[in-house]
């Protein structure tokens, strides 16, 4: 695998990797990372090139990483959307070409952990 080219994802934090919910916001702090996520991460980075993705202080989230282990798991950390594979967050709708279908969608979104 290591002679294929892996394809890029990134990974949200907040309410994918850590116990982020309703009311748990602090810009200086960054709730425990979720039971599953190392492995999860593990699993991933066998076959994409992995990148951290969060409207969170940069250099708080790379403590966060450092801090959980899993930072060698994972190529930068970024608050930018680069083009990528795929992007894994808890707070989005998968366009499917359809308007109608994606408006209902938003009209009936919740975050899971609501």
């Amino acid at each position: 695998m290591d002679n294929i080219r892996k394809k890029k994802i990134l990974i949200d934090l907040d309410g994918v990797l850590n116990d982020y919910g309703k009311g748990s916001y602090d810009e200086n702090y960054i709730p425990a990372i979720k039971n599953g996520a190392k492995e999860f991460i593990q699993e991933l980075s066998k076959f994409a090139e992995l990148y951290l993705f969060t409207s969170r202080n940069l250099m708080l989230s790379a403590k966060w990483l450092i801090d959980n282990n899993i930072d060698k798991y994972f190529k930068d950390v970024t608050n930018l959307k680069l083009p990528s594979y795929l992007y894994i967050d808890d707070r989005c709708i998968c366009f499917r070409g359809k308007y109608e279908q994606t408006l209902s969608e938003v009209k009936r979104f919740n975050v899971y952990w609501s």
